[in-house]
């Protein structure tokens, strides 16, 4: 069964044993006729967490709100915060993701001078136990460094990176998501690309649910070289925008040099001002989708939140099947899975 990225509380389900061993008992006093007329009662022992970014309409960000400030629903039920983290100092993994398809040859090398900027500025601050994984992408995925603090290790990776032919963007995106998927603290993923998939065996959707049941964040940067319109990959950047909304995250839409260091600084600035909400669903009306609608609102009206829209939790009568993974060079040549 596909993981949601909830943890078990195990005082909450040794009380939903006792419970339950209770029930069973008196049915059996009661009689057969009895055990079929008590009504079905679900018990949620499962703490959902919630990453939220709160901003001013001026874009500035607001950092010192309290839980009282938060309201959360869960399919449209109100739901009690029983976690919360203000500035959190959760340790970070995040999956740098660099585009090395054909397109981005031209830009590469300054993609890669202001993405060591970043990478420095990352992980000489906050946590110690922040980590980066390194992976670049073009019709093949290669994961170059697996979780690290280390910077030099990333910085001399990043400084082998070279164009090729083919865009798996959606293919990469799904296999960070498992890698992310078993990491504690905060997931993020920091894609730098020009926007469109062109060799992809997995598709947007897939892409964006593996991600949502990693609980990862997606922050599209999208380097456009190209300024006018009927040059850019528009239907690209809409396909990540879209995905980032989902996850909590935004787009970027720089060019190279001081807006591209500039898009990653502000990357920087949101994961140090960011809150932490978790709930353990109750009351939840439940349907045939696995995907609960979340909605996370603050009391100001003059402040705006950025937080998925959902999660992948349980649903009347549906199973879900985990898809097939992907491999990853060098490890395993990626094997395209046919439809």
């Amino acid at each position: 069964m596909a993981k949601c990225g909830w943890k078990e509380s195990g005082t909450k389900m040794r009380r939903w044993w006792a419970s339950l061993l209770f029930g069973l008992a008196a049915l059996t006093a009661q009689g057969p006729a009895a055990a079929q007329q008590q009504p079905v009662i679900r018990v949620d022992v499962n703490l959902v967490r919630v990453v939220a970014t709160v901003k001013t309409q001026a874009g500035e960000l607001v950092g010192a709100l309290r839980k009282e400030d938060f309201k959360l629903s869960d399919n449209g039920a109100p739901q009690e915060i029983a976690v919360f983290e203000r500035e959190t100092d959760q340790p970070l993994s995040v999956a740098l993701m660099v585009d090395t398809s054909g397109s981005t040859a031209k830009e590469l090398k300054s993609e890669i001078d202001s993405a060591s900027k970043f990478l420095k500025a990352l992980l000489s601050e906050g946590n110690s136990r922040d980590t980066v994984a390194l992976y670049s992408f073009n019709w093949e995925i290669w994961r170059n460094n697996f979780f690290t603090h280390s910077y030099t290790s990333l910085a001399n990776s990043l400084k082998m990176l070279h164009g090729d032919a083919g865009t798996s963007l959606y293919d990469a995106i799904y296999l960070a998501a498992r890698d992310l998927e078993d990491r504690e603290g905060r997931k993020v993923m920091i894609i730098v690309t020009d926007g469109g998939d062109t060799t992809s065996s997995k598709t947007l959707k897939q892409a964006l649910e593996a991600t949502q049941l990693a609980d990862g964040i997606i922050y599209p940067v999208v380097v456009m070289p190209i300024t006018n319109d009927a040059g850019r990959n528009i239907g690209g950047e809409n396909a990540l925008t879209f995905m980032a909304e989902g996850t909590g995250g935004r787009t970027f839409l720089p060019s190279v040099g001081p807006e591209l260091d500039k898009a990653f600084m502000e990357i920087i600035d949101e994961l140090r001002t960011q809150y932490v909400l978790g709930f353990y669903p109750k009351n939840v009306p439940l349907t045939k989708d696995r995907f609960h609608k979340l909605e996370v609102r603050v009391s100001r009206p003059d402040l705006r939140v950025s937080a998925r829209n959902g999660y992948y939790g349980e649903a009347e009568g549906a199973n879900g099947i985990p898809d097939a993974r992907i491999s990853v060079s060098p490890e395993q040549r990626k094997k395209r899975q046919e439809k």
